[in-house]
């Protein structure tokens, strides 16, 4: 038996839990009122989402029960309260609100047009993630890129709806062989420009201890050299969770899951990933929303939008004369079209002639037909090649109907794709 734990963890539970009760009743009523400002007309979420899920052998405790039913009245009697409240229903079905379903406005982007929408359930999600575990620690790595920024307001709006102290959000910022002054500079002010405190850890001698260690000449440019940084990063990352009792929050982007476009073991895991149901066009909507909208203004508003005009690059490779070498785009293509792709696959169903089809059409005059073959046909090599990364990810936040965690969307590992190319 370990000593550490307590004897009765059942006692444990029962003073714990109700409070979580209170805290899902809130972050049920912030997504409601995001809802009625964007004009909605319903919210549906699973009727046990206040009580969070199946408790087990608690379920029937009075002192449960007790708070439940407190929690559902005081959040009936809020919304109550509320001029042209959208409508509430609560369905069967799993724990979390339905995903957003259907394309968006425009036809090359299936999955735009709703980023405040997104950047709610996203914030919901972690909020009760952290209101279930009862943690009051996050941490996070910021790169000076697109999906940990995002990965980092998420956060911080998390710890503001729960009414945690924003010292719990713990920023990291990890430079390497391949940093550059401008996305160093953006993490720092992104950072202080949400009033948290950065602190730089600079892998390269370590990365160079490891290089010595495993035989690894410095010199050779290849994927060894590039994925121990992004491992070292993410032992860093662990490490520092568990000083503080918290959790790593995941940045990858659900474009990079599909194209399997992390290091295994390194970017690629976490404790819970925010951005795992967003894809990078909308992960670039959402930051530019924020920027314009919620920051406009402010520091953390101006890093964004630099941020927002930044290459997407992981930055892993040696800089030339300071500015990025390595643009994420010109190896995998473009993420707009590997976003539609991913949408017209999955949501529509598509057979690989019908998704070019659709793509030529919807994206005619920017790109030939031969690119957008030429990028179709390495979306389903790395889809099917990549799926052994999918089926052992972190949990994330489901947001559209689109979503490829193991649960959701399960491709065997040693599936091949050539049927699609």
């Amino acid at each position: 038996m370990n000593p550490n734990l307590p004897a009765n963890l059942f006692d444990v539970a029962l003073k714990i839990r109700p409070g979580a009760f209170a805290d899902n009743a809130a972050v049920l009523l912030d997504l409601v009122k995001t809802t009625a400002k964007m004009g909605g007309a319903e919210v549906v979420v699973p009727a046990d989402f206040i009580r969070g899920g199946d408790c087990g052998s608690l379920n029937d405790h009075p002192a449960f029960q007790a708070a439940l039913a407190a929690a559902q009245e005081k959040f009936l009697k809020a919304v109550a309260k509320m001029k042209r409240a959208p409508k509430v229903t609560f369905t069967s079905g799993g724990w979390g609100p339905s995903p957003i379903a259907g394309a968006g406005p425009d036809p090359r982007f299936p999955f735009g047009g709703r980023p405040g929408e997104v950047f709610s359930r996203q914030v919901v999600g972690l909020a009760r993630r952290l209101s279930a575990i009862g943690c009051r620690h996050a941490v996070v790595g910021l790169s000076g890129g697109l999906d940990s920024a995002l990965a980092l307001l998420v956060t911080v709006a998390a710890f503001d709806r729960l009414g945690l102290d924003r010292k719990g959000v713990h920023a990291f910022t990890m430079p390497g062989f391949g940093t550059t002054k401008r996305t160093r500079g953006n993490a720092e002010d992104l950072a202080e420009g949400l009033g948290l405190k950065l602190e730089t850890i600079d892998i390269t001698s370590a990365c160079r201890q490891h290089f010595r260690d495993i035989g690894q000449s410095e010199r050779v440019h290849d994927i060894t050299y590039e994925n121990a940084q992004a491992r070292e990063r993410t032992q860093i990352l662990m490490d520092k969770a568990n000083q503080v009792d918290g959790i790593v929050v995941g940045t990858g982007d659900m474009s990079e899951i599909a194209l399997g476009w992390c290091t295994y073991n390194g970017d690629h895991m976490s404790m819970f990933g925010v951005n795992a149901g967003v894809p990078k066009t909308v992960v670039r909507e959402v930051c530019r929303w924020w920027a314009e909208g919620k920051g406009a203004g402010g520091l953390a508003a101006k890093a964004l939008l630099d941020i927002l005009a930044t290459p997407v690059s992981p930055e892993l490779l040696p800089a030339k004369r300071g500015k990025i070498a390595q643009k994420t785009e010109d190896k995998v293509g473009p993420y707009e079209l590997h976003d539609f792709f991913l949408w017209h696959f999955i949501a529509e169903q598509g057979a690989r002639a019908d998704i070019l089809k659709a793509a030529k059409m919807a994206f005619r005059g920017q790109y030939d037909a031969a690119t957008v073959a030429k990028w179709l046909d390495v979306f389903f090599r790395r889809f099917f090649s990549q799926s052994f990364k999918r089926n052992c990810a972190p949990d994330g936040v489901p947001v559209f109907s689109v979503y490829l965690a193991p649960s959701a969307w399960h491709v065997p590992s040693d599936i091949s794709g050539a049927a699609f190319r």
